[in-house]
Protein backbone atom coordinates (compact mmCIF):
# COMPACT_ATOMS: atom_id res chain seq x y z
CA UNK A 1 0.00 0.00 0.00
CA UNK A 2 1.20 3.49 -0.84
CA UNK A 3 0.25 6.45 1.34
CA UNK A 4 0.46 10.11 0.29
CA UNK A 5 1.21 12.37 3.23
CA UNK A 6 1.37 16.13 3.55
CA UNK A 7 1.31 18.83 6.19
CA UNK A 8 1.76 22.48 6.89
CA UNK A 9 4.17 23.82 9.51
CA UNK A 10 1.74 23.09 12.36
CA UNK A 11 1.61 19.43 11.41
CA UNK A 12 5.19 18.96 10.26
CA UNK A 13 6.53 17.16 13.36
CA UNK A 14 3.57 14.76 13.53
CA UNK A 15 3.81 14.12 9.76
CA UNK A 16 7.43 13.11 10.22
CA UNK A 17 6.48 10.70 13.04
CA UNK A 18 3.74 9.18 10.90
CA UNK A 19 6.00 8.87 7.85
CA UNK A 20 8.65 7.03 9.88
CA UNK A 21 5.98 4.78 11.42
CA UNK A 22 4.55 3.83 8.03
CA UNK A 23 7.96 3.20 6.51
CA UNK A 24 8.88 0.99 9.49
CA UNK A 25 5.87 -1.16 8.56
CA UNK A 26 7.16 -1.50 4.99
CA UNK A 27 4.68 0.92 3.45
CA UNK A 28 5.67 3.19 0.62
CA UNK A 29 5.14 6.86 1.48
CA UNK A 30 4.79 9.73 -0.98
CA UNK A 31 5.67 12.83 1.07
CA UNK A 32 4.36 15.96 -0.69
CA UNK A 33 5.73 18.35 1.97
CA UNK A 34 6.18 20.58 3.80
CA UNK A 35 9.73 19.87 4.81
CA UNK A 36 10.23 22.18 7.79
CA UNK A 37 8.45 24.14 10.51
CA UNK A 38 8.64 27.33 8.43
CA UNK A 39 5.22 28.89 7.91
CA UNK A 40 3.38 27.68 4.80
CA UNK A 41 -0.22 27.59 3.55
CA UNK A 42 -2.07 24.37 4.40
CA UNK A 43 -4.39 24.35 1.32
CA UNK A 44 -1.42 23.59 -0.93
CA UNK A 45 -0.63 20.37 0.94
CA UNK A 46 -4.24 19.22 1.22
CA UNK A 47 -4.52 19.72 -2.54
CA UNK A 48 -1.28 17.87 -3.26
CA UNK A 49 -2.38 14.80 -1.29
CA UNK A 50 -5.80 14.80 -2.98
CA UNK A 51 -4.24 15.11 -6.42
CA UNK A 52 -1.82 12.25 -5.66
CA UNK A 53 -4.80 9.99 -4.97
CA UNK A 54 -6.65 11.12 -8.08
CA UNK A 55 -3.56 10.50 -10.23
CA UNK A 56 -3.19 6.97 -8.83
CA UNK A 57 0.10 7.80 -7.10
CA UNK A 58 -1.24 6.60 -3.73
CA UNK A 59 -3.98 4.41 -2.30
CA UNK A 60 -4.83 6.56 0.73
CA UNK A 61 -3.76 9.94 2.07
CA UNK A 62 -2.93 11.54 5.39
CA UNK A 63 -2.93 15.30 5.93
CA UNK A 64 -1.82 17.14 9.07
CA UNK A 65 -2.13 20.77 10.13
CA UNK A 66 -2.46 22.31 13.58
CA UNK A 67 -5.99 20.98 14.14
CA UNK A 68 -6.61 18.89 11.03
CA UNK A 69 -9.57 21.10 10.19
CA UNK A 70 -8.21 23.55 7.62
CA UNK A 71 -6.20 21.00 5.68
CA UNK A 72 -9.19 18.62 5.59
CA UNK A 73 -11.36 21.39 4.17
CA UNK A 74 -8.78 22.00 1.44
CA UNK A 75 -8.42 18.28 0.65
CA UNK A 76 -12.20 17.90 0.47
CA UNK A 77 -12.34 20.47 -2.34
CA UNK A 78 -10.45 18.04 -4.58
CA UNK A 79 -13.02 15.98 -6.51
CA UNK A 80 -13.23 12.40 -5.28
CA UNK A 81 -11.61 13.10 -1.94
CA UNK A 82 -13.39 12.22 1.29
CA UNK A 83 -11.15 13.53 4.06
CA UNK A 84 -12.13 12.87 7.67
CA UNK A 85 -10.73 14.59 10.74
CA UNK A 86 -10.30 11.89 13.36
CA UNK A 87 -9.41 12.56 16.99
CA UNK A 88 -9.82 9.00 18.24
CA UNK A 89 -9.79 5.46 16.88
CA UNK A 90 -13.55 4.84 16.63
CA UNK A 91 -14.00 7.73 14.19
CA UNK A 92 -11.07 6.46 12.14
CA UNK A 93 -12.68 3.02 11.87
CA UNK A 94 -16.10 4.43 10.97
CA UNK A 95 -14.63 6.92 8.47
CA UNK A 96 -13.23 4.01 6.49
CA UNK A 97 -15.90 1.38 7.14
CA UNK A 98 -19.02 3.51 6.64
CA UNK A 99 -17.85 6.59 4.69
CA UNK A 100 -15.06 5.11 2.56
CA UNK A 101 -12.87 8.06 3.56
CA UNK A 102 -9.69 8.08 1.51
CA UNK A 103 -7.83 10.80 3.41
CA UNK A 104 -7.22 10.95 7.15
CA UNK A 105 -6.78 14.41 8.68
CA UNK A 106 -5.02 14.89 11.99
CA UNK A 107 -4.10 17.84 14.19
CA UNK A 108 -0.42 18.10 15.06
CA UNK A 109 -1.12 20.55 17.88
CA UNK A 110 -4.01 18.63 19.42
CA UNK A 111 -3.20 14.92 18.97
CA UNK A 112 -0.35 13.15 20.72
CA UNK A 113 1.98 10.94 18.71
CA UNK A 114 0.92 7.64 20.32
CA UNK A 115 -2.78 8.26 19.71
CA UNK A 116 -2.10 9.57 16.21
CA UNK A 117 -0.23 6.40 15.25
CA UNK A 118 -3.08 4.24 16.59
CA UNK A 119 -5.56 6.30 14.53
CA UNK A 120 -3.37 5.94 11.43
CA UNK A 121 -3.08 2.16 11.85
CA UNK A 122 -6.83 1.69 12.23
CA UNK A 123 -7.62 4.01 9.32
CA UNK A 124 -5.26 2.18 6.99
CA UNK A 125 -6.27 -1.34 8.03
CA UNK A 126 -10.06 -0.88 8.02
CA UNK A 127 -11.83 -1.82 4.77
CA UNK A 128 -14.94 -0.14 3.41
CA UNK A 129 -18.04 -2.18 4.35
CA UNK A 130 -19.96 -1.37 1.16
CA UNK A 131 -23.63 -2.41 1.18
CA UNK A 132 -25.99 0.32 2.38
CA UNK A 133 -22.95 2.52 3.00
CA UNK A 134 -22.02 2.48 -0.71
CA UNK A 135 -25.38 4.02 -1.54
CA UNK A 136 -24.66 6.87 0.86
CA UNK A 137 -21.16 7.45 -0.48
CA UNK A 138 -22.68 7.53 -3.98
CA UNK A 139 -24.99 10.31 -2.78
CA UNK A 140 -21.96 12.30 -1.66
CA UNK A 141 -20.48 11.85 -5.14
CA UNK A 142 -23.75 13.07 -6.67
CA UNK A 143 -23.60 16.22 -4.54
CA UNK A 144 -19.96 16.70 -5.48
CA UNK A 145 -20.90 16.67 -9.16
CA UNK A 146 -23.43 19.46 -8.54
CA UNK A 147 -26.40 17.23 -9.26
CA UNK A 148 -29.67 17.37 -7.33
CA UNK A 149 -30.61 14.56 -4.98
Amino acid sequence: MKIAIGSDHGGFELKEEIRAHLESQGMEVLDVGTNSKDSVDYPLYGFRVGEALNKGQADLGIVVCGTGLGISMAANKVPGIRAAVCTETYSARMAREHNNANVLALGGRVTGVGLALDIVDIFIKTPFAGGRHARRVDLITTIEKGESL
